[in-house]
C-alpha cells in the first residue's frame, strides 16, 4: 500500500498512509495529515505549533464486499500569527459525518439503479445514513427550484395515499421539471406558488389545467397575462365520467332483460377508444349490439368519437368550426347529459381552441405521476414529508426500467 494509490484508489488528499491492519473483517488504513497540510485553518499560515493529534474513523469506498475504513490522525496546532488553537482542516469528510465525501459519491451513484434498504445493505450502514446522504444532496440541488425561466406550466392535483390525501403540483412543460408542491388540491394549494413566482419575475405565457373553476379563477388572479389552455385529456375524461353515468342511468331505468343485459358489465368497453377494443373478447361485438338496441347511448357515443377529433384539425378555424358544430348536435340530440356538457364546452371554448396557440397539456403530469407511484411502491411510503417532496422535485432526472 502506498500514499499514491490511497489517493487515486480512494480520493484521499492532503493525508500520507502509514499502516494497515484488519479487525472483524473490515479493512482499516491509517493516515495521517500530510507535513504539506499541516497550517492555520483560520489564517493559512504555516507558523505552526503541533499540539497533539486526534483519531478518527470513516467509512470509506470498500474493496469488493470488504468493509474499509479510514484511521486518521488528525494535527492539532497553535498559529504563531493568530494565536488560534484548531486542528487542520479536515478536506477528506464533512467535519460531524462518520463516511468520507468519495463515500457519499459512491452512495449517490448506487442510487441511481437501487434503494435506500438495498445501498444500505450492500454498504454495511444504517438506512437512515444512506438517507441522510441522499437528502442532504436533494436538498443542495432541488431545494429552490429556478423559476425565472417559465413560460409554460401545467398545475394538476395528484392523489398520493389513502384517506384522499393530495398535493398540487407545478410543472415546468419545457423542462419537465416539478417547480413547486403544494399541500391539497384547490387554489389556497398555489398560494405560495404565487409569491415565489412574482419574486421571480417569471413571464408565464401559458398555462394547462383543466376546468376546475378554482384554478381557472386562481391564474386569472394570478396570472393576468397568461393564456388558459384547457387539458383535452381532462374534458375527455370528464365526458367519459358523463358517458358512464348515462349508461348507469339507462340499466335502471329500462325493463327489457334484452337491454338491461346489453348494457351490463359495458363500461369499460363504452370508455375504451375504438382501436383499443379487444377482438379475442369481443369487445366490438358487443359494444355494436348495446349501442343498437340503445339509440340515447348509441348517440352519446358517437358523440364522443366526434369530439376527439377536435384536437385533430388542420389549424384553429378549421377546430373552431367543429367545435361549433358538435355543440349544435350535442343541443339537438334531446339528452339531458349531451345537452349539459354542451353548455360547458360553449363557457370554456376559448381556452379549449387555446390548444392550437400553444399546443400543451397536462399530460406529462400524468407521467410525473406514474413516477410518483412507482418510487411509493419502491419505498413502501414515505415517513419524512420534506423527503419526500425533494425527491419529486428530482424526480425529472430519475430512469426506471425493467431488467430482464
Amino acid at each position: 500500500m502506498s500514499t499514491s494509490l490511497i489517493y487515486h484508489a480512494f480520493g484521499v488528499h492532503g493525508y500520507q498512509y502509514v499502516r494497515t491492519f484488519y479487525k472483524k473483517g473490515k479493512i482499516f488504513f491509517v493516515v495521517q495529515t500530510h507535513p504539506s497540510q499541516i497550517r492555520c485553518p483560520e489564517c493559512d499560515s504555516r507558523r505552526v505549533i503541533r499540539k497533539g493529534a486526534q483519531t478518527r474513523h470513516l467509512k470509506t469506498l470498500p474493496i469488493g464486499k470488504k468493509q474499509v475504513v479510514l484511521v486518521t490522525i488528525i494535527q492539532r496546532i497553535r498559529c504563531l500569527e493568530c494565536q488560534c488553537v484548531k486542528q487542520v482542516k479536515l478536506g477528506l469528510a464533512d467535519p460531524k459525518k462518520s463516511y468520507t465525501l468519495a463515500f457519499a459519491r459512491y452512495v449517490l451513484e448506487l442510487l441511481r439503479f437501487s434503494t435506500i434498504q438495498d445501498v444500505a445493505h450492500h454498504l454495511g450502514v444504517s438506512w437512515d445514513t444512506v438517507k441522510e446522504i441522499q437528502k442532504k444532496y436533494l436538498i443542495k440541488h432541488f431545494s429552490k427550484p429556478k423559476l425565472t425561466n417559465l413560460t409554460h406550466i401545467a398545475v394538476d392535483e395528484i392523489s398520493i395515499g389513502k384517506r384522499h390525501k393530495y398535493i398540487t403540483l407545478v410543472l415546468d412543460l419545457k423542462s419537465g421539471a416539478v417547480v413547486f408542491i403544494g399541500d391539497g388540491k384547490g387554489a389556497d394549494s398555489l398560494k405560495p406558488f404565487w409569491n415565489k413566482l412574482k419574486r421571480s419575475k417569471a413571464a408565464i405565457t401559458a398555462v394547462a389545467i383543466d376546468m376546475s373553476p378554482a384554478y381557472i379563477q386562481a391564474v386569472r388572479s394570478n396570472l393576468s397575462g397568461a393564456r388558459i389552455v384547457f387539458d383535452h385529456f381532462h374534458v375527455i375524461k370528464y365526458f367519459n365520467d358523463k358517458l358512464s353515468d348515462l349508461r348507469r342511468q339507462l340499466y335502471h331505468d329500462t325493463k327489457d332483460k334484452m337491454q338491461s343485459q346489453a348494457l351490463k358489465g359495458l363500461r369499460w368497453i363504452l370508455l375504451k377508444n375504438p382501436e383499443n377494443l379487444d377482438e379475442e373478447k369481443n369487445e366490438k361485438e358487443q359494444l355494436e349490439k348495446a349501442l343498437q338496441m340503445n339509440k340515447p347511448l348509441a348517440t352519446a357515443y358517437y358523440l364522443k368519437e366526434d369530439l376527439r377529433q377536435l384536437w385533430k384539425q388542420e389549424n384553429k378555424k378549421m377546430a373552431s368550426s367543429h367545435l361549433r358544430a358538435w355543440i349544435v348536435k350535442a343541443r339537438a340530440s334531446g339528452i339531458t347529459m349531451l345537452i349539459k356538457f354542451a353548455k360547458t364546452l360553449a363557457a370554456h371554448r376559448t381556452g379549449i381552441l387555446a390548444y392550437y396557440d400553444y399546443p400543451i397539456s397536462t399530460g406529462p403530469l400524468e407521467g410525473t405521476n406514474n413516477k410518483i407511484k412507482t418510487m411509493q411502491r419502491q419505498s413502501y411510503g414515505f415517513r419524512d414529508k420534506e423527503f419526500f417532496k425533494l425527491k419529486i422535485l428530482a424526480i425529472h432526472q430519475s430512469r426506471y426500467a425493467l431488467i430482464g
